[in-house]
């Protein structure tokens, strides 16, 4: 519910999605998608006058950021989804939101993929490997 509950405030309160509109997500199932490695790679891939939302903790080692150096014409912001759902009200508002879009079939959830307790090493590889979407449960 987290994931669904930030990028449903993504892609209505801090940049409303429209048709037509392209966005590129990393670690959509759980990958680096705020460390130094994507950061790069995210400015590169905007057009001009594209949004950059940046999302979750900072992972690994910290940067200053030249913004002479950014692209210009870009928009970039740090999105927080509490500062979207900053109340009860606002979160069972969105919550609400969330689960009709998964009951209409605008959002498909995918099963986790389990594995044993005994299994750790082969779920931590293909975290580590990118070898892996949506969730994966060790399961005791």
């Amino acid at each position: 519910m987290m994931q669904g509950l930030t990028a449903s405030h993504f892609a209505t309160n801090f940049y409303p999605v429209q048709s037509g509109d392209i966005a590129l997500v990393h670690a959509a199932a759980g990958f680096d998608g705020s460390g130094p490695a994507t950061f790069e790679a995210s400015l590169a891939s905007l057009r001009r006058c594209g949004t950059f939302c940046w999302y979750g903790p900072v992972l690994g080692e910290s940067a200053s950021i030249e913004i002479m150096r950014l692209p210009k014409s870009i928009k970039i912001g740090y999105a927080v989804y509490h500062d979207g759902i900053a109340t009860p009200d606002a979160l069972r508002a969105r919550g609400s939101e969330l689960f009709d879009w998964v009951l209409k079939g605008k959002i498909k959830v995918q099963p986790p993929r389990t594995f044993p307790l005994s299994g750790v090493v082969e779920a931590h590889e293909r975290l580590e490997n990118r070898r892996s979407t949506g969730k994966l449960l060790l399961i005791p």
